[in-house]
């Protein structure tokens, strides 16, 4: 993975911000804030160790999954500013659990545009293509 021109992703210094298009990395989500720096993107860096790179709408249905799987994203949590989230809303997604999600054919679906070329590492760009939204 190309790092930034800063030197790389140590240091809590992002990866270079490409898409897995291989475009600039477009933003996901302001509000719900997303991303591993909750800056609105799916940035990465060697810190973010579950990959918060795939920017996913969510539904209903992955939401009750992912809840299941234990990881309730529904649920708000003011005492650590998270909302919760509810169908329609844009998140980073850790890679490794969208394709957990895609294996289990509960994968929500993806804006490539605001996908980090880092989740590459987990994730096929057929399959994220299959599940491809519309950018804003």
């Amino acid at each position: 993975m190309p790092r930034d021109a800063g030197g790389g992703g140590g240091g809590g210094r992002p990866y270079a911000r490409l898409n897995v298009l291989g475009g600039p990395l477009e933003s996901c989500s302001e509000r719900p804030a997303t991303g591993f720096f909750r800056n609105g993107c799916c940035d990465t860096s060697a810190e973010d160790l579950g990959s918060h790179t795939v920017c996913v709408v969510l539904t209903a249905e992955f939401l009750a999954y992912s809840r299941r799987m234990g990881n309730d994203l529904s649920t708000p949590m003011p005492e650590f500013g998270f909302p919760g989230l509810r169908q329609g809303d844009r998140w980073c997604l850790c890679a490794p659990r969208w394709q957990e999600a895609f294996r289990d054919g509960m994968a929500p679906r993806v804006v490539l545009e605001a996908t980090h070329a880092a989740a590459l590492e987990y994730c096929s760009l057929a399959d994220l293509k299959r599940h491809a939204v519309e950018s804003r």
